[in-house]
This record gives structure tokens, sequence and C-alpha cells, in this order.
């Protein structure tokens, strides 16, 4: 340690942003001088609906030092292996966004575009007939498979859905054990340094003063520090991303929880359905333009598929960012950097992104400007591929049956998009330079499932024989169902590694069904040992 070592960590806020960092925290700056306190107060709610996630989450889960098993039988979990999307592209139509890959590459070539020459031939299935993780899911089967698993088990990919909020109580709690200290309290005022305007301390209603050297701003839209305090500022994407409210309720069960979120389109916005262990979260997010709270409430209780279990709750937000993530001592992170709708389940990975990135350009004292402003280039660059790839789903419709889907579907994009989309209709090339969120079976799946189809292919894919392309594409259609079949259902699967206690007066179940490990000496989920 030197004179120069960051002392004081101080997040202010709790939720799922604040206790996430506070455990990576716990974690990673363990050093025996780096003290980390939290400030929430029970008398303010939290946002909690961002229930569902992407595969990335696996990584910090494991980073943190969580048990898989533990923590779903914690959260009400579930495994999650995509999204399947209902009336985006048009009316009455469906498609399935998976995590992992279609298929496999051959010579060189890639897949989709495989498929795509194979399609101006003869008529073709659905691209995700080729995805592990999307014909699982249509069969409502998972398993979680070993680090030596054979194609096509490997290529199964997954997340999660949980409850936000007994996912924050999970972390309080390893994040006490690990030393963390929590501080009850409202704050009332924010301190700056007259020298320098950064952050010296926060006041709390009853007096007491916490000062740091470095804060995490978890307090939510409010932006109590880096917006209040700093006055940073907001770009504000309401002209591509105009839904600007959500209404949120949790319903019963009414049958064994899908492996897969669904959103379905709707005549202003969308809506969200995650099913967990013991309730399944619902949610519309619309456009108040074109579609008021009253009616908003009465459209998503209407086509709730079991009975409410609490009274609907409203939100209010702007689609946008902060324009700096990083601003003097002070990293806003969650709602208090940025709100980009939970359309392709982002939102915890933002958090997650931020924290990850900021462990790895952690400042001292002296705050150099060039931590903060790499800190700031790559935020920004991953809020703007977001941005770019929920927006594509609103432009790429056929829709004409409402004012909003007329209006999203005939505005102007930003050009990053406008340019993506315009390579992709020429020739199906898309160009991913590693460092974005969503790859290109993402990109895919979205635009032929909205309806932007290639009008050629790459020429690359000519070289290859048709009939032996042909076999190897049946070969490798017929190997996912048939590993799919030989999967137990999900709610066997979980039923095994993360069951729920049984309500009281319910006797507990029999003994559940074998779950399989899918190893390199049996691929296929032959009973083997159990996970």
């Amino acid at each position: 340690m030197n004179e120069h070592n960051i002392r004081d960590v101080v997040i202010v806020g709790g939720g799922t942003a604040g206790w996430m960092a506070a455990a990576a925290f716990s974690r990673f700056l363990n050093n025996g001088y780096t003290r980390i306190t939290l400030i929430e107060s029970d008398e303010i709610g939290t946002v909690g609906v961002g229930e569902a996630t992407i595969p990335p989450i696996l990584r910090f889960n494991q980073m943190i030092g969580l048990d898989e098993n533990e923590f779903l039988a914690a959260t009400g979990g579930t495994f999650k292996l995509g999204i399947e999307f209902v009336d985006w592209g048009g009316l009455g139509e469906r498609y399935f966004h998976p995590f992992g890959n279609f298929a496999q590459d051959l010579q060189g070539v890639h897949f989709h575009q495989l498929y795509l020459r194979e399609r101006a031939r003869r008529p073709m299935p659905d691209i995700a007939d080729w995805s592990m993780s999307a014909v699982a899911a249509k069969h409502g089967k998972f398993g979680r498979p070993s680090p030596n698993a054979r194609t096509p088990v490997r290529e199964l990919f997954y997340a999660f859905h949980f409850d936000a909020g007994l996912y924050a109580q999970l972390l309080r709690r390893l994040s006490e054990a690990r030393g963390i200290v929590r501080v009850e309290g409202k704050i009332s005022d924010v301190t700056l340094r007259p020298e320098d305007g950064f952050v010296q301390s926060v006041t709390l209603a009853d007096g007491r003063t916490v000062a740091g050297d470095l804060f995490i701003d978890c307090s939510g839209f409010r932006g109590l520090l880096i917006e209040e305090a700093l006055n940073t500022g907001y770009e504000d994407w309401r002209h591509w991303l105009p839904c600007d409210r959500a209404v949120a309720v949790p319903s019963a069960n009414v049958g064994a929880p899908d492996p897969f979120t669904r959103s379905t389109a709707r005549s202003a916005g969308w809506q969200w359905r995650i099913p967990l262990q013991h309730r399944t979260g619902n949610g519309l997010v619309y456009c108040s333009d074109f579609l008021d709270d009253e009616m908003a409430e009465q459209q998503l209780l209407g086509a709730l598929e079991g009975p409410a279990l609490a009274d609907p709750r409203r939100l209010r937000f702007t689609t946008g960012r902060r324009r700096e993530s990083w601003s003097r001592n002070v990293v806003a992170l969650g709602l208090s950097g940025g709100f980009l709708e939970p359309l392709e389940s982002t939102s915890i990975h933002l958090i997650q992104s931020g924290i990850a990135r900021l462990i790895a350009l952690f400042p001292d004292k002296r705050f150099d400007p060039i931590e903060r402003l790499e800190y700031n280039r790559q935020m920004r660059d991953l809020y703007e591929d977001v941005r770019d790839f929920i927006i594509l789903h609103y432009k790429a419709t056929t829709r004409t049956d409402s004012p909003f889907w007329n209006q999203v579907r005939t505005m102007d994009v930003p050009e990053s998009l406008a340019h993506k989309m315009a390579l992709f209709a020429h020739k199906g090339r898309l160009f991913r330079e590693g460092n974005e969120l969503f790859t290109t079976t993402s990109w895919v799946a979205v635009c032929l499932g909205q309806h932007i189809v290639p009008r050629e292919h790459e020429p690359a894919a000519d070289a290859l024989d048709e009939r032996l392309v042909a076999e190897a594409l049946e070969q490798m259609r017929h190997g996912y169902w048939e590993t799919a079949q030989q999967m137990p259902t999900h709610a066997e699967f979980l039923a095994r590694i993360a069951p729920q206690p049984a309500p009281v007066g319910v006797a507990p179940a029999a003994e559940p069904l074998p779950v399989f490990a899918f190893t390199e000496e049996d691929p296929f989920g032959q009973p083997g040992a159990p996970v």
C-alpha cells in the first residue's frame, strides 16, 4: 500500500446494482486496506423488475463465488435458453433468438451463409432448427453440459431468470460475510471538495457523515451523485426508443416454467413474460404518446396467464445514458448510469460490465484522467451497441396496424445501425469486432425473424459442394433434435438441482427423476452421473 491507494469506497444505494458491486468488490478489493461501505434505506424501494439475464451472468456468479444450484434455489431461478419474440415482424408471427450459435461453420464459411444459399434453392425449416438452445427450448428441455461435452451438447448456452429482490438479498448476505459494511439511512446532503468539485462525503438524515475516496452511484433513476451533485448530463434516446413507461405485475404459474423469456409486441409497445419457479414476472413497456396508463394496466392484466399476485406497479423512464458513466470520483452503475428497455435482458449485464471495467481500470486517489476517459469510452460503446440492437427490433417490422408501429417502422435510425442493416440486406454480411455484446447469431436471428432477408449470399458459399452441404445441414439438424429428446425436461432438471420448499401442509414430492451430465463419454444425455 502507498499513500495514493484508495482507502474508502462508498456505494450509494442497494438493490441489484449496489449489491452486485459490493459482492464483486468484496472479492477483488480484499487487499487489507480498502474499506467498502454501502448506504441504503429500507424506506426507499428498488425497481427490481429485471429478472432475465444473458449468458455472461454465469461468469459474474462464478467470479464472486456463488454456487449455481444454491443461487437458483435461493432466488426461485429458472434456466433461460433465449427469447421468443411474438408479433414483432408481423401479427401472428414468432421467432426465437437463441443463446449460442447456429450450427457450425463449414470450411471457413459462416453457417448462416450456407443456410441462405440453401434457402434460395429449396424450402427450408426455420434457422432456429440449427440451434441447440432453440431446439431444447422448443421442447421444454434442459441439460447442463459438462466442460468436456461434445457437439452438439456443448453448443447449448444458457442464462437465468430469477427474482431480482431475492438475488440482492443473497448478494447482501455474501458481501456482509466478507466484511462489507452496510449503513442504514437516507442521504440528505452531498458535500463537494471546494478545490476540484469531487465528492467528499454524504450526510445522512440523522446527521451522520460518510466520507470516501471513490463513490459508486447506485441510487436509481434519480442519479443522486452523478446527476444531482455533479450535473453530468443525460443523452436522451427517445427519438429512437420512444417507449417511456412500464407497468409490472407478478402472476401465479399455470404450468411448468418454460426455459425461455417471451416478448410479445402490443399495439404501443411490448409485454414480457419471465417464468420463475414460484411465480411469473410480467410487464408492459409502452409509449405514453399512444397509450395511457390506465389502458396499459388493463391491457397487461387482461393478458396474464394466471391470477395476479400483487397490485400493478407503474414506472416512468427516459431511454438514454449519462454523458459520462464516470465523472470526477463518482461511477454510476445501473439505472443511475442510464436506461435501455429490457427487451434483450441487458439491464443486469450493463451493471456487470460496469463493475468489471471499473475493477480493470481501478484508480488511485490521483484519479488519472486516462482511466476515466477509457472507462467512459468503453461504456459508451457498450450502451450504443445495445441501443442499436434494440432499435433494430422496432425498425425491422412489417406491422402497419397502429400509429406506434408506423412511427418506429418509418423512423430514421443511427448511422451505425443503418450501415449494419444495409450490409446484411445485401449479402448477409455481419462484422463483429470482438467488443460487441451481441454476436452474429443474435443479429441473424432478429434480422431473419423480422424479414430482413439478404438479396444474395456471399460468393464463398458457392465454393462448397451443394449435395455435401445439404447433407451436412440435415445431419446437424437431426443431431440437435435427437439430443433434445434425450434431455430431461426443464422442470425435471430444476426439481433435481434447485427444488423450491414445498408450501406448508403439502407433502414433499417423490424422489425426482435423474438429470444427466453430458460428458465426453456419454455425449447424448444417456443416464449417467447426476449433475
